[in-house]
């Protein structure tokens, strides 16, 4: 697995936090009391980018990060909107520096791919940014697996690396398992998969009559809208019940067990919420217990059709 450590040497933790509601559905003291939650609990690994809550999120998360900036990993992202041309990544990237107070950030993430930029262009900035020592790592978000290796090659030629992926993983989004799982173990690139919790579904919130982004944003309402993934929430919450755990402590700890991931992002409204995922760093799945919640959803196609060889 790529060597990725604080700049003291701490290592990645096994949960990544990312602050996406920090300065948003979280105000400031409940962020701060999140981060801290965290940091109880072992965690090295916090995660934002320049597009969460118009620059909330990496300035908060500066704030709380400073007195111990060299214990932990960060990683924020460029520009979601504009795309990864070098004027954005370098005009983004000092804003996030700026408000995270940061000289060095640990890990960039390229926030999505861009069909209508040449990757040339992406890397030698990035590349420009490594050697200039502002970036220690260089990672992607939401790239599909066909994505990365094109853009690993072009990296290549500039003498960086893709160190890190971004990509969706629940009980309920599996597609991942098809090529970029596979894809990850063999480039040796870390994996650090966003929405665990299937954007709460999993988290029996809504089930209870809670409301959260599946009942207040649209995008994912769509994402996570399909009829079965609601029973598989259902179910979780009935095996969690039987097991004894929270069925979000289930689903982190789930998506934590794969050996292909490295750290699944975890996120909150408030420390009550945050704490059922914070306990699946302390859960071991047994394999009866993991082929059980494997069995709640549908497996992926595999990325063949002579299934004879499957």
């Amino acid at each position: 697995m790529t060597h990725i450590t604080s700049l003291n040497g701490t290592a990645l933790s096994s949960l990544c936090f990312g602050t996406m509601q920090f300065g948003g559905r979280a105000d400031a003291a409940e962020s701060r009391a999140m981060f801290d939650a965290c940091r109880a609990r072992g965690v090295t690994f916090f995660d934002t980018a320049y597009v969460y809550t118009d620059g909330a999120s990496e300035t908060l998360l500066g704030e709380f990060a400073a007195a111990e900036r060299e214990d932990l990993i960060i990683a924020t992202k460029a520009a979601y909107g504009g795309g990864a041309g070098r004027k954005n990544i370098l005009d983004s990237l000092e804003v996030s520096r700026k408000r995270l107070q940061m000289d060095v950030i640990d890990i960039l993430y390229l926030h999505r791919w861009d069909g209508d930029t040449p990757l040339e262009e992406s890397f030698q900035t990035l590349a420009e940014l490594k050697e200039a020592g502002t970036i220690r790592h260089v990672a992607v978000s939401n790239f599909a697996a066909w994505q990365v290796m094109k853009a690993q090659a072009v990296a290549a030629t500039f003498g960086i690396r893709i160190d890190m992926v971004q990509p969706m993983y629940s009980l309920v989004k599996r597609q991942v398992e098809v090529e970029i799982l596979p894809m990850a173990i063999d480039q040796d690139i870390a994996v650090v998969p966003y929405s665990p919790l299937g954007g709460g579904l999993l988290s029996g919130k809504y089930a209870a009559g809670e409301s959260g982004r599946l009942t207040e944003d649209d995008r994912y309402a769509a994402r996570y809208g399909q009829e079965w993934m609601h029973v598989t929430a259902r179910e979780l919450s009935r095996l969690a019940a039987e097991v004894g755990h929270h069925p979000a402590t289930l689903a982190v700890a789930w998506t934590m067990a794969n050996p292909a991931v490295t750290a699944p992002i975890i996120s909150a409204r408030s420390v009550a919420q945050l704490k059922p995922s914070l306990a699946a760093a302390d859960l071991t799945l047994d394999a009866d217990l993991m082929a059980r919640l494997t069995a709640l959803s549908q497996s992926p196609a595999p990325a063949t059709d002579r299934l004879e060889e499957v």
